[in-house]
């Protein structure tokens, strides 16, 4: 006590009291805030108990996985169009009507054009002034300056640097038969996505499965520990959370030392092509013609700018992208009977001297039908997030209630991992079933329920991208071996507790060398 005293009877110490009193009733003030916004709004609301507040601490201590905490949000009011609930301690809408995501995603895209806030571009510009992150005309700006790196036109010039890298990954696997008899597929998949974003993004060319500890790997194994385990949990909820608090603490989602290889690496990129006039299709060089446009309707592209952009197609490529192979592989190994279908199409499409060809790939139409049913059971993203900027009425939730104007800085979430999962649009749902997206079958899916690179103008813009190098790795694949389930094969899977898509153990398959004529 006489220690409190001393510290209290001097002006350092009644600051620091003052300062912690008015963070612990600001802190009051904005939960309760946000736990009690909806009462009396006339729309049904989450935080009407406990059980609520419960989950989501056990999904925070890792004794709910995330699938099942987002099939509990769906399910919370199965009947209503949309909820109220919290988001981040702010006031939050959960959208489960297809027909109201269509007006937020795509006809009232005025009113819901940003994501919500993740870091501020001050504190991680590396994260802060990336596309996703950027908001209202700065975001228009980047969209419209990207968009060229990722048409039809350029994917088919960027195909060949992506089938080299595909061809190099499955020859470099025929001739080390010793790792193919139970392989985890995250582990070598995330090898080739390294080397193609290494050589679509950044113009580098590198051979992770030679060059096994290659600095672009490491960076993307670094970056995928920095969101696994319940610390990287926390610190990352804290940025979202508390921006102002992490900006004081000197906070970032990733170590300085992350931003500065990146920003070497496009820096050395960039000095080199203008000292030697080098030009590439990808994506370094959009930015660059950006960069030197004048007038004041252009894009003013800095070096952080353009670090920011290659550093999430990196992100996305790495970790989501190769998720997205494992669980293909996974299907193809414990369904040979679409694995052999999907082979017969690939053999009846090859071109010339057993190549693949842009055009072949593009004729493939059972592939897209496998790979549109592995991103409906297995979506890249659990959730989709708008931004209200401005004032928006919605509908009645439901019978009994009324519209209710939603405020500026709300966030309207969609859970696209339950929509895939919800029977209602897709019978049998836990089902691997490919003809769901058949020409036949197609037309029944109801629209906007089908997500899994979002929708809108804020749709994901490499999505084309990622498809055509799992497409062109998946025919690699099955020109070359047959995959089986192993003795670690888990089916069905049971999904890990961390904060991306994957199952508890790892993806283990095998892969079989096939005998050719």
């Amino acid at each position: 006590m006489e220690l409190y005293s001393f510290i209290l009877s001097t002006p350092f110490g009644l600051l620091l009291a003052t300062l912690v009193i008015i963070g612990v009733l600001k802190f009051v003030a904005v939960v309760r805030h946000a736990y009690f916004y909806w009462r009396g709004k006339g729309v049904p609301y989450q935080p009407d108990s406990l059980r609520s507040f419960i989950t989501g601490w056990k999904v925070f201590l890792g004794l709910m996985s995330f699938t099942d905490y987002n099939l509990f949000l769906y399910n919370y009011f199965p009947d209503a169009k949309y909820y109220g609930t919290t988001d981040m301690f702010a006031p939050a809408v959960f959208v489960r009507d297809p027909e109201l995501i269509k007006d937020v995603l795509v006809k009232d895209f005025e009113h819901f054009h940003d994501h919500r806030g993740v870091v501020d571009e001050r504190l991680d510009p590396l994260i802060g002034k990336n596309i996703f992150s950027l908001r209202g005309d700065r975001w228009r700006e980047m969209r419209n300056t990207l968009s060229p790196s990722f048409t039809a036109s350029k994917m088919k010039i960027m195909f060949d640097l992506i089938s080299k890298c595909s061809s190099e990954f499955v020859n470099y696997l025929v001739d080390h038969p010793k790792l193919c008899g139970t392989v985890e597929t995250k582990q070598i998949f995330r090898r080739y996505t390294t080397d193609v974003i290494a050589t679509a993004a950044f113009g580098i060319s590198v051979n992770s499965m030679k060059d096994q500890n290659n600095e672009f790997y490491t960076r993307g194994m670094a970056i995928s520990k920095s969101f696994s385990g319940g610390l990287a949990m926390f610190k990352f909820m804290f940025i979202l959370s508390f921006p102002r608090f992490a900006k004081l603490l000197g906070m970032k989602v990733f170590p300085s030392s992350m931003s500065e290889f990146f920003k070497r690496i496009v820096a050395e990129t960039i000095r080199t092509r203008d000292e030697q006039g080098i030009v590439r299709p990808d994506m370094i060089h959009l930015l660059m013609q950006a960069r030197d446009k004048d007038g004041p309707s252009n894009l003013k592209m800095t070096l952080d700018d353009i670090v920011a952009q290659a550093f999430i197609f990196f992100i996305a490529g790495f970790g989501t992208s190769s998720a997205l192979m494992c669980f293909v592989a996974h299907e193809l190994a414990v369904n040979p009977d679409i694995q052999d279908r999907l082979r017969e199409e690939v053999q009846q499409h090859l071109a010339e001297g057993n190549e693949i060809s842009y055009e072949s790939l593009s004729k493939m139409t059972y592939m897209d039908m496998v790979i549109s049913e592995t991103l409906r059971k297995y979506p890249p993203m659990f959730f989709t997030d708008r931004l209200c900027t401005k004032s928006y009425e919605l509908p009645p939730s439901q019978p009994g209630y009324k519209s209710v104007t939603v405020e500026s800085n709300t966030v309207m979430m969609i859970s696209i991992y339950a929509l895939h999962r919800d029977p209602k649009y897709y019978p049998n749902p836990d089902k691997f079933d490919p003809e769901r997206f058949s020409e036949e079958n197609k037309d029944n899916i109801v629209p906007y329920t089908y997500l899994p690179f979002g929708l809108g103008p804020r749709k994901c813009i490499g999505n084309r991208f990622a498809l055509m190098e799992i497409k062109i790795l998946v025919a690699h694949l099955l020109q070359k071996f047959i995959l089986k389930k192993s003795e670690k094969t888990v089916e069905p899977i049971i999904f890990d507790k961390e904060l991306d898509l994957q199952p508890v153990g790892g993806f283990w398959i095998g892969l079989e060398k096939r005998v050719t004529s």
